[in-house]
């Protein structure tokens, strides 16, 4: 692998087939990754109501930001002129930045995709812009994070066959595109699997884009509108073709804890999804097995953490009580210890995943850990990426 990015499997799965989790170390230049790993989503170059330090301090080892955001406001040249991503937002750990396709795409009656790339209207003001492959690694380039992605057309798993296949060719194609624009060799560069729920497809893009020079391979098309059986089956017929590749996997948009380890157990080692701090916001605190909605009246009296034992800046400090009054009165406290609560739970997940994989008994524990992890519906998890 190019300088930028090394990519060492510390943990291979066991011999016996009872699971594919692996457990790797991601070197990149801004510090180690250690996997499986889940990024928050600092959208904005920031994760919504919390300061870098305090996202530090649940756990997080590398954050994503989004490059069609990044565009529209503040402007990649301004990022670059002020000292990159990392100065601007001050996050001092790896970031990664996806395409911007995502977005693009699913702005609807705002945009037309061609073979060129995708014409668009601002959702901020209307004005119209235009993402390429060249385009889309030019903004990253500038935007200085660790891992860039290429730019690709996601469609829905839900979509038909005929629109997923044509998307998918014009994702290889791109791919290629994104390979032949990018130049800097202080960042990585991960290529994208589509193909949606097709076994075919999944097959062909699997195999062309293991064929190219990437420093990683994102598996896309899913946590979209497919059920959590489909996204399985999915995961079983893409990792085995990656069987030997020495290449970390990263699942585009998944956040739900339990969607988390039923990919681990398949073979993935990274992750990201705006969800745990989407519904922090809405009143929804993750506890071990369960979700409690603080904006429930029972709350109101209860003097208990929302967690015993977890060491979140919430649950060390205030009560229910107390949280689910911040949510009355509307209060931004509210949201930031919501927020800090659900992110420290996702990632010290993540931690309990990875030491069983290290311990060498996550096939044993997996029935222990889907009992801590939280059942997401799926109209709560739909537009996690978002």
């Amino acid at each position: 692998m190019p300088g930028a990015a090394s990519y060492e499997v510390t943990v291979p799965p066991p011999a016996d087939g009872s699971t594919r989790a692996r457990a790797g170390r991601l070197t990149l230049p801004h510090g180690v990754v250690e996997t499986p790993q889940f990024m928050p989503v600092g959208t904005n170059a920031t994760l919504k109501a919390l300061h870098p330090d305090e996202v530090a301090a649940a756990g997080a080892t590398i954050m994503l930001s989004n490059t069609y955001h990044l565009y529209l406001r503040p402007g990649h040249e301004r990022i670059q002129r002020l000292g990159g991503l990392h100065t601007f937002m001050g996050w001092d750990k790896p970031i990664l930045t996806d395409s911007g396709g995502f977005q693009v795409v699913s702005l609807g009656e705002l945009r037309v995709i061609d073979d060129g790339g995708v014409t668009f209207k601002s959702h901020l003001d209307g004005t119209t812009h235009r993402f390429t492959p060249e385009h889309s690694i030019g903004v990253q380039m500038a935007l200085g994070p660790d891992i860039a992605v290429a730019f690709d057309q996601p469609v829905f798993p839900s979509s038909p066959r005929r629109e997923v296949e044509d998307a998918m060719r014009r994702t290889h194609r791109w791919a290629i595109r994104s390979l032949e624009a990018h130049t800097r060799t202080d960042q990585a560069l991960f290529g994208i699997i589509q193909g949606g729920l097709d076994p075919e497809l999944r097959e062909e893009s699997a195999a062309f884009v293991r064929a190219l020079p990437f420093d990683g391979i994102n598996i896309g098309g899913l946590a979209g509108d497919e059920t959590p059986e489909q996204r399985n089956a999915t995961l079983d017929v893409t990792v085995p073709l990656l069987d030997g590749d020495p290449r970390p996997r990263y699942l585009m948009g998944l956040g739900s804890p339990l969607d988390l380890l039923e990919a681990v157990h398949r073979g993935v080692d990274l992750f990201d999804s705006v969800l745990p701090a989407r519904v922090a916001r809405n009143g929804q605190l993750w506890v071990p097995g369960e979700r409690l909605n603080l904006r429930n009246e029972r709350f109101r009296d209860d003097p208990r953490p929302v967690q015993d034992g977890c060491p979140c800046l919430l649950c060390t400090r205030f009560s229910r009580a107390y949280l689910s009054h911040l949510f009355r009165a509307k209060e931004m406290l509210a949201y930031r210890l919501a927020t800090c609560h659900n992110l420290t739970f996702t990632l010290d997940f993540m931690v309990r995943i990875r030491a069983a994989i290290h311990a060498g008994t996550f096939p044993d524990q997996l029935a222990e850990l889907r009992e801590r992890a939280v059942r997401m519906s799926g109209s709560e998890v739909a537009g996690k990426r978002a």
